[in-house]
């Protein structure tokens, strides 16, 4: 299968497990509803995928924007049999990572209005 235009990180990655999901996530410092709003997936999706047992479950499509969101944040996934001291999975950070579009410090916008107390 050829996937044109998704970053070349997202080829390499056969299968992410959920730990890795969840620590990619946490090392960037963001929720899940930022998350969701990077990948263009949905909260409940971000939520299955994180309750996987093992390997995160879910279609190629998500998989793929989902790896293309930490790849653009600079996040690394290690496969397992990559090169490292321990040869298990995990993630990091890029080597001279700076965050591009996605400005990781802003929370999400929340639609719903504050209520005010008038008169009090």
């Amino acid at each position: 299968m050829i996937l044109a235009g998704v970053p070349s990180t997202v080829k390499q990655i056969s299968m992410i497990t959920a730990a890795q999901l969840r620590a990619a996530r946490l090392l960037l410092g963001i929720d899940q509803r930022r998350l969701a709003a990077l990948s263009g997936l949905s909260a409940p999706t971000i939520q299955r995928m994180e309750a996987s047992e093992t390997m995160v479950r879910g279609n190629v499509d998500s998989l793929i924007k989902l790896i293309a969101a930490f790849d653009a944040a600079g996040i690394e996934m290690i496969d397992e049999g990559a090169v490292s001291n321990s040869q298990g999975r995990g993630v990091r950070l890029k080597l001279n990572w700076r965050p591009a579009e996605a400005d990781l410090d802003r929370q999400p916008e929340h639609k719903a209005s504050r209520r005010t107390r008038s008169g009090a």
